[in-house]
């Protein structure tokens, strides 16, 4: 991987990793462009930037998490990781090959787009607005939501965790700050099972000159992340989902002409 592509994923994944686009599915068509998907250490890049990018939650919402005598929040969010952290590990196969396949991916981005037209009308009566009101058993259910991303490539794990706080009562902003927090432990886990395989496996992609493109990619995302991140709830509590729904639409109606004429393989 040449530092330009780095760079280039490492700015996609900023922006998309906490909009209700996916992240995911922008960086592997990024990668099918760059023909590289299926590249062990392209795999690992994107999964380690996500990790850099959800970095701007603890930065941004520090108080949130360096308050130790608050043990029920950091019991909160192992409580939500639980579903992801036991699919994850059981479907890895099958998201790393759908991860290789655009017209899945695709899609999954078309399907998408169509139910966060609709998703503002569907829970009107919001009544925790605040991550100290959620309970355990709403940190779990949201949790579930997140597997959906997790199963299904290009779904996007912020739309499916906002979607499950706000079917939880949650009012649109504090859905999404809750799936920042969520974040946070699930992409350690993934960036941890990542390096760890690579290590085993491969040892030879973390070099010198990778774990250097590593840095320098997630720094990139963490940087535009925190822009994204201020953007993002300003914009969700004025307008909510309806505009990145058409942008999901739209963007897998051109992706699919790509593919069928062949400029997307």
């Amino acid at each position: 991987m040449g530092y330009i592509q780095a760079i280039v994923l490492a700015i996609i994944e900023g922006i998309t990793e906490f909009l209700p686009v996916s992240s995911t599915g922008h960086m592997a068509i990024a990668s099918a462009f760059f023909e590289t998907a299926s590249d062990p250490f392209t795999k690992l890049f994107e999964i380690v930037i996500q990790f850099g990018a959800i970095l701007s939650v603890v930065v941004l919402y520090w108080k949130k998490f360096i308050q130790f005598k608050r043990l029920d929040f950091y019991i909160k969010l192992f409580i939500a990781i639980i579903p992801a952290l036991a699919f994850g590990a059981v479907f890895k196969k099958h998201i790393d090959q759908a991860l290789e396949k655009p017209i899945f991916i695709s899609s999954i981005l078309f399907l998408g787009g169509i139910v966060l037209l609709f998703v503002d009308n569907w829970f009107k009566a919001p009544v925790i607005d605040d991550e100290e009101k959620v309970n355990y058993k709403t940190s779990f259910f949201i949790g579930c939501y997140q597997v959906l991303a997790i199963l299904l490539p290009g779904l996007s794990r912020s739309a499916a965790t906002i979607i499950g706080g706000m079917q939880q009562k949650l009012t649109r902003s504090a859905a999404a700050e809750f799936s920042f927090f969520l974040a946070v432990p699930t992409m350690f886990a993934a960036t941890a099972k990542s390096i760890y395989d690579i290590w085993k496996e491969e040892p030879a992609l973390l070099n010198s000159d990778g774990i250097t493109t590593l840095l320098i990619g997630s720094v990139i995302a963490f940087i535009v992340a925190l822009i994204a991140i201020k953007f993002f709830i300003s914009f969700l509590q004025k307008n909510g989902f309806r505009l990145f729904g058409w942008y999901r639409i739209i963007l897998g109606l051109v992706l699919f002409i790509l593919i069928y004429t062949g400029h997307l393989g």
